[in-house]
C-alpha cells in the first residue's frame, strides 16, 4: 500500500541521512518503526552512552592484556628505542 505523509522537512532530512549511513531505505525504517509500534518487532537497540562505551572498551583492553606474554609492552619498547636514539644525537 502506498501512503502520503506530511513530515517536517528537517525531520525527514535527518531520518534520510541516518538511514543512508546505515544502508537502509526509508521504507525499511518506516516499516520497522510501524512494526515496533504495533508490538510485532523488538525495540531497536539504543546506542550506548559514552560512559558505557568507554567502560566496555577499557574492560575489553584489560581482558586482552591478561593473555599477553610477559615482557615489555609496545609502548615501553618504543620509549627505550627513542631514548637510545636520543643519546646518539
Amino acid at each position: 500500500m502506498k501512503a502520503t505523509l506530511d513530515i517536517p522537512d528537517d525531520l525527514y532530512r535527518r531520518v534520510k541521512a541516518k538511514a543512508a549511513m546505515e544502508g537502509l531505505a526509508i521504507r525499511e525504517v518506516t516499516t520497522t518503526l510501524y512494526r515496533y509500534w504495533l508490538g510485532e518487532a523488538p525495540q531497536p537497540e539504543a546506542e550506548p552512552s559514552a560512559e558505557v562505551w568507554l567502560a566496555d572498551w577499557i574492560a575489553l583492553g584489560e581482558r586482552t592484556l591478561r593473555g599477553a606474554p610477559p615482557g615489555p609492552t609496545g609502548t615501553e619498547i618504543l620509549d627505550q628505542d627513542r631514548s637510545r636514539l636520543d643519546r646518539n644525537i
